[in-house]
């Protein structure tokens, strides 16, 4: 072989074209960056959460004045939370929620279903009623403050508030002896 032929071999290994690979360096960019905005939109979806007990027709239904609470339990389940009302008797209640979530967001309830049953003091059915959220009222129960007196200092008031309080005479805290012979 001589020196033209081997140059000719390799050139046949070579790109044809330098926009043949560029194009082809495009086309990968561009499927890597859809891909890449596919997975954050993916991220912020929203999603619908089914929390708790979710309430059917058919066992409410089923339940009945005059029933115990084992046979209340049979039929719907272990209530969410339970009271107890002193001289009147216990209160089971069944709680479901619907919620919207976010990635960044705060979520945000759209529906609530509760079915309360309420006991009289021989543990039988003596009430029951459905709620939903339009029933609800919101109680703020801990607004994490806490009251202080005075007044509340802003952050500028905070940083400059010591400035021209120093002066120069002023030696510090007392360093006290306590060392033996003072």
């Amino acid at each position: 072989m001589t020196a033209t032929e081997v140059i000719r071999y390799v050139q046949t290994f070579k790109p044809k074209s330098a926009s043949a690979s560029n194009s082809l360096r495009n086309v990968l960019l561009s499927a890597g960056l859809v891909l890449a905005a596919a997975t954050v939109l993916a991220g912020c979806s929203r999603e619908i959460e089914h929390r708790g007990y979710q309430v059917r027709a058919q066992d409410i239904q089923n339940l009945r004045i005059g029933m115990t609470k084992d046979e209340v339990r049979s039929t719907l389940g272990s209530p969410s939370t339970t009271a107890t009302v002193q001289h009147q008797g216990d209160s089971y209640y069944y709680i479901s929620s619907r919620i919207k979530t976010s990635a960044f967001l705060s979520n945000e309830e759209l529906d609530r279903q509760v079915l309360a049953v309420r006991f009289n003091q021989l543990d039988q059915v003596q009430t029951f009623g459905q709620y939903t959220l339009q029933d609800g009222k919101i109680i703020d129960m801990n607004s994490r403050e806490t009251p202080s007196r005075g007044r509340e200092l802003t952050l500028l008031e905070q940083m400059f508030g010591n400035l021209g309080t120093f002066t120069p005479n002023d030696t510090g805290p007392p360093t006290g002896g306590g060392g033996f012979g003072q």
